[in-house]
């Protein structure tokens, strides 16, 4: 059983995951290894122990030792340490509001090869430098519930493992498979279309020019296997990468809208393109 320790000192190192590191530096505080991540609110440290993340830490709310995260806290070994306070002793402690009262550090695994994402996948988004981690968390929690095998971004995207991602998508960044297109044979875009052709993908770029089909074309429907491309924010997808895809993609839209929100998109998207797989 984990020790349950009661924060009587904010300065103590073992707090700094919690307090002081920033996102990147808990991404890289164990290279060449993988780092940690912070996980927010019981329902998602349970995602994230069911698909086989270590805990390092926890830090929670006194109340919620006997209630809400008794379940996720019995789930832990003897080796990880439970730091508990009042509430507002960890709202000064984190500088902002817990969800359900309830961090757990976590190591990160070793991310998969594409390769072996896309080998037995059918559908998978692509998402070209996103960098907001709300918009990732928002796709990650559509591309899990809508039909996507398996979620490929590229280096210059915010991290899905990020507390706000995490916290955005409800856990389901630990449901569906994702890796970073940062190897020498999968470098974006151009390698990294080859890779997708080579895995047998047709692509689908969603972006506006006067090329574009309509999101319910049945030839994106009767595609074996489709790949499909999300940009960033504002700016969209770049224009190499829309002219290398086998298809540019629109929604139609009413009173001349001409785009949504990445997320929104995405969520429009994986549902026409996935539905026929239910």
């Amino acid at each position: 059983m984990p020790r349950i320790i009661e924060i009587t000192d904010l300065s103590v190192p073992e707090l700094d995951v919690f307090a002081r590191l920033t996102e990147p530096q808990l991404l890289h505080i164990y290279e060449p290894q993988a780092g940690l991540f912070i996980a927010e609110s019981p329902k998602v440290i349970k995602r994230a122990l069911d698909a086989g993340y270590e805990p390092v830490s926890m830090l929670l709310e006194k109340k919620h030792v006997e209630g809400e995260a008794r379940g996720v806290i019995a789930r832990c070994g003897g080796d990880v340490l439970v730091f508990t306070a009042e509430h507002a002793v960890l709202k000064r402690l984190t500088g902002f509001e817990l969800t359900r009262g309830v961090l757990c550090a976590m190591r990160r695994n070793a991310l998969p090869a594409p390769s072996e994402l896309c080998r037995s996948a059918s559908r998978i988004a692509v998402l070209e430098n996103v960098v907001n981690p709300t918009n990732i968390g928002a796709v990650f929690r559509s591309a899990a519930a809508l039909g996507m095998d398996a979620v490929l971004l590229t280096p210059a995207c915010s991290n899905p493992l990020y507390r706000r991602a995490i916290r955005v998508s409800m856990g389901t960044v630990f449901q569906i498979p994702w890796t970073i297109l940062d190897g020498e044979e999968t470098a974006w875009p151009g390698r990294g279309m080859d890779f997708l052709r080579k895995m047998g993908f047709q692509t689908a770029a969603m972006a506006l020019n006067g090329k574009a089909v309509r999101v319910d074309d049945p030839r994106l429907a009767q595609a074996k296997k489709l790949a499909v491309i999300l940009g960033t924010e504002g700016d969209g997808l770049a224009e190499d990468t829309v002219a290398a895809c086998d298809y540019t993609v629109r929604i139609p839209m009413f009173h001349g809208v001409d785009s949504l929100n990445v997320a929104a998109a995405s969520a429009v998207a994986f549902w026409e393109l996935g539905k026929n797989r239910m």
